[in-house]
Parts: structure tokens; sequence; C-alpha cells
């Protein structure tokens, strides 16, 4: 069984290596960027060592992200029956752990999703592991029982933005990949070099706003039925945010497989206009504004941007029911070539559907889009 100064130096490690970038070693003072794309649940760079070479009981490390949800760090032992995950969710970090077939999970501490830099301190006091944030206290786990043995040798497997087991042995389901960036890592005295699946790793940007960014090269595919749930006479309302003079190409479009496009926003950055498509119905924008919504009726298409309303009638009856069988891609033209969906290149600082936040952690995406975080 793991003791609690080995499960302390599974998260120290697990959350300051960084790990080898076309076989060659990183400095763990270089900085690591968690949103590469890969498998949902697949860590970033992962490690295994014996326990009996780990010393040390405090590790630090700097996080940036503007995500709510995802993991940072992973660390098992006895080849995954003990473990240790430390992830965001809601924006403050939750830690679980499974020791003996004993899960516990403790969920605290400040916000860490604001964009800014934090330094966050591990350490060990006995069975308790504690989470600093920014030289305050942030969380503790402690977890003590007669039945847990305590095992100072074997493999130690670490893993930094995924997980080495099933996810449905996690106590609290959390999404699994985080938009963010690790650095400045200071740990203990392992100078293992550690492991990645990718051809190499993707490095920070130097600055970063909250949004999602689309560097023209693809788009992200939305499940229509969890976002535009409608009744049989409601209205489809979406709302995009963000400089629609600085965007170029497909904002938004909707679509049924098979079918001719339902639905779709493209900007123009050399002309400076937005243009709206709704079946044969055409709409141009070109007062400069930062906020779109739309709503989609059964008899009429209303507009608000810049301070303007407008409504722009038709007769469809059949449109709603079609919309609820429809695709949502966001940033290209759904079922359309590379070269006809036109990819959009710019950032949206937010879209909404049915007035929820459109979280495109959730949505089948290009690897090139940042899903929380744009660059400055």
């Amino acid at each position: 069984m793991m003791a609690g100064g080995a499960l302390l130096l599974t998260l120290s490690v697990a959350a300051l290596a960084w790990g080898i970038q076309a076989k060659r070693e990183i400095s763990g003072n270089g900085a690591v960027d968690l949103s590469q794309h890969r498998e949902p649940w697949s860590p970033l760079i992962h490690l295994a060592v014996n326990l009996t070479t780990i010393r040390g009981i405090k590790s630090t490390f700097k996080l940036r992200t503007y995500d709510p949800e995802g993991t940072i760090f992973y660390g098992d032992t006895k080849n995954g029956r003990d473990w240790f995950v430390l992830a965001l969710k809601d924006g403050v970090p939750i830690m679980q752990i499974s020791r003996s077939g004993v899960l516990v999970f403790v969920v605290g501490g400040p916000k860490l999703n604001d964009g800014r830099w934090h330094t966050l301190e591990l350490s060990n006091h006995g069975d308790s592991v504690v989470l600093d944030v920014d030289g305050s206290h942030g969380l503790l786990l402690g977890l003590q029982s007669h039945f847990i043995e305590e095992v100072l040798s074997g493999s130690l497997r670490l893993a930094i933005g995924g997980i080495l087991v099933p996810k449905e042995r996690l106590f609290v389901q959390i999404e699994p990949q985080l938009d963010a960036c690790i650095r400045d890592g200071s740990w203990l005295n392992l100078s293992t070099p550690w492991k990645t699946d990718a051809d190499q790793l993707r490095p920070c940007r130097q600055n970063i706003r909250a949004g999602s960014f689309f560097p023209g090269e693809g788009m992200a595919v939305l499940n229509s039925s969890a976002v535009l749930q409608t009744d049989q006479d409601g209205g489809v309302n979406i709302r995009v945010f963000g400089d629609f003079a600085k965007m170029d190409g497909t904002i938004l479009s909707i679509r049924s497989p098979g079918k001719a496009m339902t639905f779709a926003v493209v900007a123009d950055n050399n002309t400076k206009e937005v243009t709206l498509f709704l079946g044969t119905h055409k709409v141009s924008l070109k007062e400069s504004f930062n906020k779109l919504e739309m709503t989609i009726g059964t008899d009429h298409l209303e507009l608000r941007h810049g301070g303007h309303e407008s409504k722009v009638p038709w007769n469809n009856s059949a449109l709603l029911k079609t919309l609820r069988e429809s695709h949502v891609a966001i940033g290209g033209m759904f079922g359309e070539d590379d070269a006809g969906s036109r990819f959009l290149r710019g950032c949206l600082e937010k879209v909404q559907i049915q007035g929820k936040d459109v979280d495109l952690d959730g949505a089948s995406k290009h690897p090139s889009i940042s899903s929380h975080s744009c660059p400055v």
C-alpha cells in the first residue's frame, strides 16, 4: 500500500515533471501546454519509477488556465489499485484518492481558472496531503484506516494531463482534458526523464485571454440533441460574443446530414461584414459590434447587434423541426470540404445556445482549436 509520504510524492512529482520531446529531455523549468490533442483520458506525459528512489515531502509548480474543469495530474501504485488525482471542477481544486478500496474526495480552495499564474504547493503531513495556493492554505485531504497497509516498495506511475485507470473508477466524474499551462516546476530529487506519445510537445502561449481560438484549420461539431432542445413552437436562441471585425470565415453553421445548409453566420475580415444565411434568405450586417443575438422562430429571424434590432420574415413551418435534427458546427460549414468551409480565424469570447454556454471540450473538434484560451 502506498504510504502517506509516498502518496504526496506521487502528487508532487507528477505535478512538476515535464517529459521528453522527440526523445529529448525537457527542463523542469519549462512550460507545457496541457491542451495538446490526444485521446481524451490519455496523459500528455507519463513516468514510472521505483518507490525506493523517492525522497522529500514538498513540491511546487505554477498553473494558468481559464478552463473550469479538467485533469492536472495522476499517480498510482500497485498497477493502479491505489491512485490519486488532482483536477479542477467548477474552477476549484478537487483531489480524489483510492486506497485499499476506500474512496475519498475533497473539493475547495480558490477558483484557479482566472487566467492568472497561480503557485501550487503540495506537502505531506502524516496521513494528510495539503495543497497550498499562492502561499495560503487551499485544500486538505486526509485518509486513515486500520485496513490500509503501508507499502514503501514497488513501482510508482505518474501522469500529467490524464489518468491511467478507467474513468469509471473516479468517485467524482470530471471532464478529462484541461486547457492549461504548467511551468516552473521544482520537485524533489528525481532526474528520470518523462515520456510522451506525442511527436512533440506544444509550447505555452506567452499571453492569453478567455475565449475559444480558431486558427483557420478546422471546426468543432456539437451534439445537436443536447444544444438545440426546443418545444414545437419555441424558437432557437443563439448568442455569439467577440470582436466580429477581427474574425474571418464561418462562425457558426447548422445543417442536417444530406440536406442543404439551414443556417450559417460568416464573417469577412476584408469587408468587415457579417452575413447570415437562413435557407434562401441572406442578411448582411455592416455595423461594428461585439455581440450578435439571433432568435430563430417559426416565421421570422430576430436579430440584435450593436444596439440594433431587426426581424426577417419567412414562411417555413418545418424549420424548427429541421433544426432539432441538425448538427451545429462552430468555426466551419458542417458537411463541406476544407475549401468550401472557410474555417474561422479568430477568437470567440463566448457562444450561448438556448441560454447555455457552449463548452467546446464536449465537442468533436479539430486539434488546432483551443477551447478556453485565445492568444493576445
